[in-house]
């Protein structure tokens, strides 16, 4: 008789790894040396705790024997994680999506020093629907609206609207005024890693990102911008303003990186997610959604 399924934490999706090909003997052995970052100690803990798992459902235990492929679910974890003192608003949800205004500094799934503290960890615990998916993403110093997918078995049809270019997104900033160009203005620009890893750059050579910019209200030193991505780049509304020479305001990234230590929730970078349209692909329905955040930013 098989093992039975262990129970997991109903508000946290797990990660998969499958086993890479290797010398080891046991799963534990694997996993030690693939994420020499965790301690054998750490690993131990989550073993005896049942959060990791094969691709079953079953725990893994530490004697349990290595094989290559094999599918291993463990759940994430961060210690001392940093609460995010922001909650989010859910603006609308059905048996297919759920739409969500994310407040600053909230990641949207796991990420670095962020588990618990993640708005997909919180919508599955208020939900209780481990299925929860982002069909997209925004950056974590980025408010707004994103748009979750609460069954797999239509999810694709619902990620086709991004892959095909029929969703709709419309973002706001403030940043540095811009007299010197006319607007409506489209930049274009080819994006690539930069350095350190998790910053990218423009760089000669076809064009692979695209950005509408257009402006809302004028101000003396500050202009309220409506940015309309055409492609989804990371980063790229960021990189593009700070290369037309008008860096959003309280980028920590761009146009120049900004080590500081900790978060500033005075000062979120001034960046909105602000509408989303489509047409619902399972229901046919028109659909729209407006942010009720607000930048905090005047402009002056």
């Amino acid at each position: 008789m098989g093992s039975m399924p262990a129970p997991t934490p109903k508000h946290r999706a797990p990660s998969t790894l499958h086993l890479p090909p290797g010398p080891w003997s046991t799963v534990l052995d694997c996993l030690c040396d693939h994420f020499d970052h965790i301690s054998r100690a750490q690993w131990l803990d989550r073993m005896a705790r049942q959060l990791v798992l094969d691709g079953e459902g079953c725990a893994v235990d530490p004697q349990r024997p290595y094989r290559e492929g094999l599918a291993i679910r463990y759940f994430r974890e961060v210690a001392d994680e940093t609460p995010i003192p922001f909650s989010e608003n859910v603006l609308y949800a059905d048996d297919n999506i759920v739409v969500v205004d994310k407040p600053h500094f909230l990641p949207v799934t796991p990420t670095g020093r962020y588990v618990e503290q993640t708005l997909l960890a919180r919508l599955i615990e208020r939900f209780g629907n481990p299925q929860l998916s982002p069909l997209h993403r925004i950056d974590r110093a980025t408010a707004g609206l994103v748009l979750f997918s609460t069954n797999k078995h239509n999810r694709d049809s619902y990620q086709a609207m991004f892959r095909e270019h029929r969703m709709t997104k419309q973002y706001q900033a403030i940043a540095p005024a811009l007299p010197q160009y006319e607007f409506p203005l489209v930049h274009r620009s080819r994006l690539v890693a930069g350095e350190p890893f998790f910053r990218m750059r423009e760089a000669a050579g076809e064009p692979n990102s695209e950005t509408r910019i257009d402006v809302l209200a004028r101000g003396e030193r500050h202009w309220h911008y409506a940015l309309t991505p055409i492609s989804g780049k990371q980063h790229q509304l960021r990189v593009h303003m700070a290369a037309l020479g008008a860096g959003i305001v309280n980028d920590d990234f761009y146009p120049a990186l900004n080590k500081q230590a900790a978060d500033d929730f005075d000062h979120p970078l001034q960046l909105l997610a602000a509408t989303l349209a489509f047409v619902d692909p399972v229901t046919g329905k028109p659909m729209e959604f407006a942010s009720q955040l607000q930048l905090k930013e005047a402009i002056a």
